[in-house]
């Protein structure tokens, strides 16, 4: 299938928040990670998210170049030529953009979406993320609302953090501690500043302890309470019904969380859930296994040749592939998007 459009990605979103389940939303940085995540979504029948960092996107324009929006659209182009031969619908989405990136991430990719749509084609990237964690609420909102016109502008979904992750990613750490949570006068905070979501156009990652990085199971303190303390007192606010649940809400940092941690935040409106540390890692041990099992095939040893077929890039990058889908299918079971791509 095609990658998923404005109206199928919206659409995507608010079935996860009715249907009471999340995508698991997969970083990429080549496209072997992009092919092992497709794979997973297929696998799985799932729908799903790929997602593209300032880093990621510097590293996969290549060492020389070294340029987020370049790498960034490469990427999506891969993705987007890939994605079709597949059964299930693929959204593309920048992940954390801090403010001192958005003159050269964000916004730039924001302008090539927008003159596709004026030329009436579609956007490049389906949906981009604002992390304006590191600044004042009031300032965050502000740079939000900015956003928001050129999100709508280029039919895209604009995605923003309100509250703190602790740890570090891709260069943006933040302290454990009580600014983690965020607090019900945030939920209302913000959609005093941005109106209420219409078809979805804007997505909030609250944060209820969230930390990025590595974590055993039981490491990460997380509140998933937080999320429905801020939906309740945001549905009193706009005068909806009890219950209601007027944010779609993304889950980040994610490392260490129990699957009852998982299963409450969702019930609670999460649509979407970052994974980036544990695919990492599923890509790697692979390769790790081969080299070590082939330790004598991938040297050349006491001048001797060594075995091509197993330095043979190919012969280890597609056992990383394989294991990156293998954890892409699990996410989506653990989220409960298996067997709900509308593809199938």
């Amino acid at each position: 299938m095609p990658l998923a459009t404005p109206e199928t990605y919206a659409a995507m979103l608010q079935r996860a928040k009715d249907g009471g389940y999340a995508y698991p939303a997969i970083n990429i940085t080549s496209s072997e990670t992009i092919n092992g995540a497709i794979k997973g979504f297929a696998d799985a029948g799932s729908d799903g998210i790929i997602q593209v960092s300032t880093g990621g996107g510097e590293f996969a324009s290549g060492t020389s170049v070294k340029d987020m929006v370049v790498g960034a659209v490469a990427l999506a182009e891969f993705a987007a030529v890939v994605a079709a031969r597949y059964d299930v619908t693929v959204a593309l989405h920048t992940d954390h953009c801090p403010k001192d990136k958005l003159d050269t991430f964000v916004r730039p990719l924001l302008a090539i979406s927008a003159e596709r749509v004026k030329n009436g084609g579609l956007p490049l990237f389906q949906s981009h993320m604002w992390d304006g964690s590191a600044v004042p609420l009031d300032e965050n909102l502000v740079v939000a609302k900015e956003l928001l016109e050129l999100t709508k502008a280029a039919n895209v979904i604009l995605e923003i953090e309100v509250g703190v992750v602790g740890g570090e990613e891709d260069g943006v750490a933040h302290e454990i501690n009580d600014k983690l949570y965020t607090s019900p006068d945030d939920f209302i905070a913000t959609v005093e500043a941005l109106g209420a979501p219409e078809a979805n156009n804007y997505i909030v990652a609250a944060t209820f302890g969230n930390v990025h990085g590595v974590y055993k199971p039981g490491g990460v303190k997380l509140r998933p309470s937080v999320l429905k303390e801020g939906q309740d007192a945001l549905a009193a606010h706009l005068g909806l019904a009890a219950g209601s649940k007027p944010f779609a809400l993304v889950f980040h940092g994610g490392s260490g969380s129990s699957a009852e941690e998982i299963a409450e935040a969702v019930s609670y409106g999460v649509v979407k859930m970052n994974i980036d540390t544990d695919t990492q890692y599923a890509f790697t041990r692979p390769l790790v296994g081969h080299f070590f099992q082939n330790y004598d095939g991938v040297l050349k040893i006491d001048g001797e040749v060594g075995n091509k077929k197993a330095y043979d890039p190919r012969s280890y990058l597609k056992l990383g592939e394989a294991g990156l889908a293998a954890r892409v299918v699990e996410a989506c079971q653990q989220l409960g998007s298996a067997g709900t791509s509308t593809g199938k």
